[in-house]
């Protein structure tokens, strides 16, 4: 497989396990040192950091695990990225791919079963979070590992508390 394609499949890995809500694979996707910080767009090409930085694998698991909201019940996120932009120098590598995040929300199936004439998926699915992932990798021992990560949010983002 080529160094491209395996720096892609980190960044595939990574929306999977958010969605998951799957700190200790995300997490296994930093290196110790990596730095994770979230920014808002704030104007044409400029954005503002928000919170502070997340630091390392073991950060990384921390907030996914403790921090990010359960799914409510027969509900999920999924994540899509697209246009990845990828540059590999040796054992260095940087990708810059856009996001967007689906709400995904399954209706209940009723007690009596669906309607006469009702076919199809059942629920909804609503766009919720747009922007870009701006990733910096490093291969460490064979393995790609994510050393820098700046997700880029097109809308301002509230932290519970802040």
């Amino acid at each position: 497989m080529s160094d491209e394609r395996e720096v892609q499949q980190v960044l595939a890995r990574y929306v999977r396990a958010t969605d998951r809500r799957d700190g200790r694979t995300q997490g296994g996707l930093f290196t110790d040192d990596a730095v994770v910080r979230i920014f808002t767009r704030t104007g044409p090409d400029h954005y503002q950091p928000v919170g502070e930085p997340l630091i390392g694998g073991a950060g990384v698991e921390y907030a996914v695990t403790h921090l990010m909201a359960p799914h409510p019940e027969g509900g999920t996120s999924h994540h899509t990225t697209h246009d990845h932009l990828i540059e590999v120098d040796g054992d260095r590598a940087h990708l810059n791919a856009q996001f967007v995040v689906f709400r995904v929300q399954a209706s209940a199936r009723p007690a009596g079963g669906w309607p006469a004439g009702v076919s199809g998926a059942q629920g909804t699915v609503e766009p919720i979070e747009s922007g870009y992932y701006d990733t910096d990798l490093r291969r460490v021992r064979g393995e790609w590992k994510i050393v820098k990560h700046s997700v880029l949010m097109d809308m301002p983002i509230a932290f519970p508390g802040a």
